[in-house]
């Protein structure tokens, strides 16, 4: 790829982000993410993909926006990849699936269900969708450095939204929810739409990738209508565990 080229979705070019990517689904949250970083600059927006880029403990770092689901999330990452980026966060938003986590908690997501259709197009779906194990340590390292509470499990990374949400509109809800009976029974921690495609894309290209998500409201919890939304705390930890990382990488 020529220095100069720009990737057809993200509007960027090499030289244009860190090796060290946060991703979060909503560009709306790229700026607050970006506002922890030093001296952030926002560098592209095309489509649903946004990009800030600045710098933590001196390394560059830079914050892109998915949009939601699998096939916009491969979509990023396959080309932050191209330009440079080897390291992905995903912070994100969920639901919570096991009836002790409580709205406002973090999960650390260790693995993910592929109940998505875009990782089917890179992988057999025997393969599993798990995160780096040094991005788990971090992330959970950050979370006890700051005292807020978390819990590391799997994820399900669906491709419908409302088939959660509003199972009984659809016509196969009978099999909708006897796999979300399998998800509660297995251990399930929570419930988003990304993960699975940024943990398998980065483990066949050898790069790493973690996810850490608010679980902002449990619909198996004894309060299942309790929301908060309240992003600081997870933004928080994300960004120490990648201050972490950088000072391990130095060593």
């Amino acid at each position: 790829m020529a220095q100069e080229e720009l990737m057809y979705h993200i509007a960027m070019k090499k030289g244009d982000v860190g090796r060290y990517v946060f991703l979060p689904g909503d560009p709306g949250r790229c700026e607050k993410i970006a506002s922890y970083f030093d001296n952030p600059e926002l560098i592209a927006y095309n489509r649903e993909y946004k990009t800030y880029t600045g710098t933590l403990l001196g390394e560059k770092v830079s914050v892109t926006s998915t949009g939601i689901g699998c096939p916009s999330a491969a979509i990023a990452v396959e080309e932050l990849i191209t330009i440079g980026a080897d390291t992905f966060i995903r912070v994100g938003t969920s639901g919570g699936v096991q009836p002790h986590l409580n709205p406002g908690d973090l999960g650390i997501v260790t693995g993910a269900i592929r109940d998505e259709g875009t990782t089917r197009h890179y992988m057999p779906i025997e393969f599993p969708a798990v995160a780096d194990i040094d991005v788990v340590l971090a992330l959970r390292e950050a979370a006890e450095n700051l005292g807020i509470p978390h819990h590391l499990g799997i994820s399900q990374s669906k491709d419908s939204f409302f088939g959660q949400h509003a199972p009984e509109r659809m016509p196969v809800d009978k099999y909708l929810l006897e796999r979300w009976k399998a998800w509660v029974q297995g251990g399930t921690i929570c419930s988003e739409m990304e993960a699975s495609a940024i943990f398998v894309l980065s483990t066949i290209y050898r790069k790493r990738a973690g996810g850490i998500m608010l679980i902002g409201w449990n619909q198996e919890g004894e309060n299942p209508e309790e929301h908060v939304s309240d992003l600081d705390p997870l933004i928080r930890t994300a960004v120490e565990s990648v201050k972490i990382l950088i000072q391990k990488d130095r060593t």
